[in-house]
């Protein structure tokens, strides 16, 4: 292991940087730590660190932006993202990305530092010094050809014994160099390939389109799948005066990981429902038994009460799993206009007996937008339903619906407790609900989660403006339909 590598901790101030710095001080490593985005991009720059260790929370700031971003600028910088939790989609959220991996608590010293060690590793196989031999010695076809054999045999003799998989092709996608863990993961043996078209010598769909996304530029995340069950992912990065090298990683247990977990949830959930539903059947018939005393009566709606809570749970949490597992394909052209004035009728009644004053504000000539009406209908009623819920009796809601160029806006606002700053970038975040929700006011913590997967599920955007005693703004943007793709 090299002893002086630099590890560069990006962490706000916490018990786990303190872990961090002396689990890596203690074996052997140089530690960088820095307190903000200037201090972390300035550091990448002028130390150069083998590897940042991020958190999910930066600065006020969101790591994963702030790792794109960095990857932008330095493609092959490993990056470790640390969060507070493990939770279903963050691993794809983290490959995706192009980071290396990502740790969750509970963490000892020993695992902090085989984390770092695996990383590091990983960035040896497929880091700078790779890139910068294949460049120095493939600088253009012309200077190929005048590399001497032992050059040639040493810089195959690395790309060959890669782990993973590497094409190095040229501007007309012609394979100039490709390894042995290729060659195993598309069954091509010992046949001849070099100089040949990639496409034809390697007729795979999911291939083929990477390169047609890389014609745009680099590609950090794309998914090669086989019938075999194997999922690879790939990247495309340019090599000026070349043409592009191709790499390879195979994810599929990351992929059965995570498939498993989305399996437990809802088999649990679904395998509970049945069960729930004929305990809530049955405590109904109690009163036809006979009359029940006050007490009794009173027993039996709190039982009542928290049936139809754990129904409500187990529903959400279906509903949340088929929207994470990709489930939610049907898409047909919708008036939101339409659906929102269902919304509105629907829960008015709610708001009458809370004296709230309801206001809705709908743009004419709004554009259709592409979507699964069904969830359209239940992101509207939970936005709508959450500001009557939180919004205190004889308060004020408004709705909006408007065009910003070629995208539908809905917006809601509400005069309820708000939400206080530092917990606002968590308010879409399973179970949870702000510390200063108002006791009494019952749910499940996921209804915000759930909008969240539909809009994402309709390449759109969704965020809250609040301010603690002020109320809240929940804006969504979702493009219209003759700009979905």
């Amino acid at each position: 292991m090299a002893k002086h590598d630099l590890i560069l901790l990006a962490l706000d101030a916490s018990d786990i940087l303190s872990l961090m710095e002396r689990a890596l001080r203690a074996a052997g490593y140089e530690v960088a730590v820095v307190h903000d985005r200037e201090g972390l991009n300035k550091s990448v720059q002028e130390a150069i660190p083998a590897l940042v260790i991020i958190g999910e929370k930066f600065a006020k700031q969101e790591g994963v932006v702030l790792s794109h971003e960095l990857l932008e600028r330095f493609p092959t910088m490993p990056i470790l993202l640390y969060a507070n939790q493990d939770r279903p989609g963050l691993a794809k959220i983290v490959l995706n990305e192009g980071l290396s991996n990502y740790i969750v608590p509970p963490l000892t010293m020993e695992d902090v530092v085989s984390y770092v060690r695996q990383a590091l590793t990983r960035a040896r196989h497929l880091g700078d010094w790779l890139r910068r031999e294949v460049k120095r010695t493939t600088a253009s076809l012309a200077e190929k050809a005048k590399i001497s054999e032992s050059e040639r045999t040493k810089l195959e003799g690395i790309i060959g014994n890669i782990q993973d998989g590497v094409i190095v092709l040229d501007e007309k996608t012609n394979i100039l160099l490709i390894n042995r863990s290729v060659r195993e993961i598309f069954g091509l043996g010992k046949r001849d390939v070099l100089g040949k078209p990639l496409e034809a010598e390697i007729p795979n769909e999911d291939l083929k389109a990477l390169l047609a996304r890389a014609a745009e530029g680099p590609v950090k995340y794309h998914e090669i799948n086989f019938d075999d069950g194997r999922v690879f992912n790939s990247q495309c990065t340019p090599i000026p005066k070349i043409g592009s090298a191709v790499t390879m990683q195979d994810i599929s247990y990351l992929k059965e990981l995570e498939r498993l977990k989305n399996d437990v949830v809802y088999t649990v959930s679904h395998d509970l429902r049945s069960p729930l539903t004929a305990i809530l059947g049955y405590s109904q018939l109690i009163e036809r038994g006979g009359p029940l005393n006050e007490q009794q009566q009173e027993f039996l709606q709190r039982l009542q009460g928290s049936i139809q809570h754990i129904t409500s749970l187990i529903n959400d949490l279906l509903d949340l799993g088929r929207l994470e597992a990709g489930f939610d394909t049907r898409r047909e052209v919708v008036q939101m206009e339409g659906v929102l004035k269902f919304t509105l009728d629907m829960l008015e009644p709610l708001a009458k007996k809370k004296k709230i004053a309801l206001t809705s504000n709908i743009a004419e000539e709004l554009k259709p937008v592409r979507a699964n009406p069904v969830r359209i209908r239940q992101l509207l009623d939970n936005l709508v339903g959450n500001a009557i819920k939180y919004t205190p009796d004889q308060g004020r809601i408004s709705v909006g619906m408007s065009m910003q160029e070629n995208q539908v806006v809905f917006e809601v606002q509400d005069s309820g407790p708000g939400i206080p700053m530092d917990e606002q970038s968590r308010v879409f975040e399973k179970f949870f609900r702000a510390s200063n929700a108002p006791e009494g006011i019952q749910g499940t913590g996921l209804g915000l989660a759930i909008v969240k997967s539909i809009v994402d599920s309709h390449q759109g955007r969704v965020w809250v403006e609040s301010h603690a005693g002020k109320g809240s703004s929940f804006c969504v943007l979702l493009p219209a339909a003759e700009e979905i793709q």
